[in-house]
């Protein structure tokens, strides 16, 4: 997920009751590799990235769980979260 400046992929997700804007897009690095999988099977794993561009701050989260990934970018504000749909 990523907002313009924050981010995330996710296969599903809630809108929660501050009303935060999803924006769905083409495509969004993956920060977790497949054969990650294996060794986190409780699903408990998620990564953030933080970039400073010329354009202001940008944060990138992948999650196996994306509404725990949702909640962390909804927190921070900033803008709409970008989301790829996966699967």
């Amino acid at each position: 997920m990523t907002r313009p400046s924050a981010t995330s992929k996710t296969p599903g997700r809630q809108e929660d009751a501050d009303s935060t804007e999803f924006v769905f897009v083409p495509h969004l690095p993956d920060l977790i590799e497949p054969d990650e999988y294996a060794e986190h099977p409780d699903g408990r794993l998620i990564r953030i990235r933080i970039t400073v561009t010329a354009e202001g701050v940008q944060i990138l989260g992948d999650g196996f769980r994306p509404a725990a990934v949702e909640q962390i970018l909804a927190a921070l504000g900033g803008g709409p979260i970008e989301e790829m749909l996966c699967g």
